[in-house]
């Protein structure tokens, strides 16, 4: 029968295997088991059946409950760990409860908590990996699951709520039922205007110890590199108005894992993405307390605490200088000192001695907006759209994940072989910060990428000039994806985009089996230019998202 109506069962089962690899069925036994003591009133209510999910601060496993009709109803248990703080757990019960239920956002049913250890008690809603049907999927699915998604996205940026980890693998989608659920807001965060009151106060906490320190650049290869500062005049206003606290003019983007969770199906993620670690050679000087910083290169390792503190002319003893001790030497010097590293691949003493920026940077790798890799401190819902539009361009694209990135600036460099350097660097200024790139990027026709990745060719008649969006240069991108540029590495990005159709079986599509990706509408990629806007003051709302021209045939 057809793969879009499975059965509920071979459904089931799929959604099983996909986590066999990740979990032994003895090691799910003892957890299930350890889950029971920890919690022991589950055990009069739910038979728990399997392990189905885990990330960084919970774990998920399928049960079933046992009506007074005599039915059983499956559930989704999300246990968090004992490590996670009360009032994050209750913001996060409160976000279910009060958005959750309605307009594809997911409920909570019940919840447990013995000591330290609590349960959240969920609907369960069966669904298949989004990588295993993302090249099967027909244009019109793709309509409604983008229409489904910002759906759910009006509704929790109503109550004010910035999820700030969208992604596939938290909306859930079930295709033979065609019902969606956006999932997981352990990462949520609370607008200024925010109806969710815990929110309110948590919001001050979400400045997490993921502190930026002062300078930070990302060579690309042949003299190609990228560097994201505060603007001078910030810093200066900082200093008089504040002097005790020092404020730091110059933000690094800490090379760091954020909080999001990895996404499911990880083992495919290597041969999907369209960009990869591989592909760059990156370099990144950082002075950070215990913590290490990777050099990429040639397979290289490098612990960067153990570099010189460099001085602009004069290479310091041999001495190894720590990080700690770098710092403390660093912290007499005058905060009205001018700093001498900008546009370096290192970080002077001058900004070692400076307080580190504070900004939120949690959310799942490839999905971040440019306001938060650049450490933007005022965030808004803009994020989260940011991030549809990420899923957007993977469903056009047929490449999942589309970005993939060991840093933020690196993931910053990623975003400019697409949109542009350029735009790039003038939408980092109406949210302050300055960004210093030594060459030139065109932007990409959205278009003509996102056909070659998939490697089909629309039949509608267009002029290049009818894709709207200040930040497609519509000529210069079919320009740059069609033909050979100059030899630098962020140039080798744009050629590499064009390559992935060729010699790929599985990217060629037979005309008598287009699904109507032969016929997108010029819509679909003003909208995803819109989504991509790379300033968050005007990106695109889910509300207006969903009156776009795009949708005009869909029903609220």
């Amino acid at each position: 029968c057809d793969h879009k109506y499975r059965s509920d069962i071979e459904s089931s089962n799929k959604i099983h295997n996909l986590f066999s690899p990740f979990f032994s069925t003895a090691g799910i036994k003892k957890d299930i088991e350890k889950l029971y003591e920890a919690v022991p009133q589950l055990v009069n209510v739910f038979k728990i059946k399997e392990k189905i999910g885990e990330g960084t601060f919970s774990s998920v496993y399928l049960a079933t409950a046992q009506l007074q009709t005599g039915y059983e109803e499956k559930m989704a248990l999300k246990h968090l760990i004992p490590t996670s703080h009360p009032l994050r757990i209750a913001a996060e019960l409160q976000c279910l409860t009060v958005a959750g239920g309605q307009d594809n956002v997911m409920g909570v049913k019940y919840c447990f908590r013995k000591n330290d250890h609590v349960v959240i008690v969920m609907p369960y809603l069966e669904h298949e990996s989004f990588l295993d049907i993302l090249n099967s999927l027909s244009f019109e699915e793709v309509k409604e699951y983008m229409f489904n998604l910002f759906k759910a996205l009006r509704r929790i940026h109503h109550f004010g709520i910035v999820h700030r980890d969208v992604k596939p693998s938290n909306f859930l989608y079930n295709r033979r039922l065609k019902e969606y659920a956006l999932v997981d807001f352990g990462l949520a965060q609370g607008t200024p205007d925010t109806k969710i009151e815990l929110l309110k106060t948590t919001h001050s906490e979400d400045q997490q110890g993921s502190c930026s320190q002062n300078n930070s650049t990302v060579a690309l290869g042949n003299g190609v590199s990228v560097s994201v500062t505060a603007p001078k005049q910030i810093a200066q206003q900082s200093a008089s108005k504040a002097a005790d606290k020092r404020s730091g003019s110059l933000s690094k983007i800490q090379i760091k894992q954020g909080r999001g969770g990895k996404e499911d199906s990880a083992h495919h993620s290597v041969q999907r993405s369209v960009f990869g670690e591989r592909n760059f050679n990156v370099y990144s000087s950082t002075y950070q307390e215990n913590t290490s910083t990777k050099l990429i290169k040639q397979s290289k390792v490098i612990d960067v605490s153990s570099r010189k503190l460099v001085t602009k002319k004069k290479i310091a003893p041999t001495k190894t200088v720590s990080s700690g001790a770098a710092r403390r030497a660093a912290s007499s010097c005058p905060s009205n000192l001018t700093c001498d590293c900008y546009a370096t691949d290192r970080v002077c003493s001058v900004c070692l001695s400076r307080c580190q920026q504070v900004a939120p940077r949690a959310g799942t790798p490839g999905f971040r907006a440019p306001e938060v890799l650049t450490k933007c401190p005022t965030q808004t819902t803009a994020i989260d759209m940011w991030s549809a539009g990420i899923v957007f361009l993977s469903l056009l694209s047929g490449r999942y994940p589309f970005y993939k990135a060991s840093d933020d600036l690196t993931a910053l460099a990623q975003i400019m072989t697409v949109r542009g350097s350029r735009e790039t660097i003038q939408a980092a200024k109406t949210f302050g910060k300055s960004v210093l790139c030594t060459q030139v990027v065109p932007a990409q026709n959205l278009r003509t990428l996102c056909e070659k990745l998939r490697g089909t060719n629309s039949g509608c008649k267009r002029s290049q000039g009818e894709v709207p969006g200040k930040s497609v240069n519509t000529a210069a991108g079919k320009a740059e994806s069609d033909k050979p540029r100059a030899p630098d590495t962020l140039g080798k990005q744009t050629q590499h985009l064009g390559s992935f159709q060729e010699g790929n079986g599985a990217l060629e599509m037979k005309a008598t089996d287009m699904k109507g990706w032969d016929q997108v509408p010029d819509e679909a990629y003003d909208l995803l230019d819109k989504l991509l806007d790379l300033n968050p003051a005007t990106r695109i709302t889910a509300k207006e998202a969903l009156l776009h021209p795009f949708f005009k045939d869909m029903r609220f």
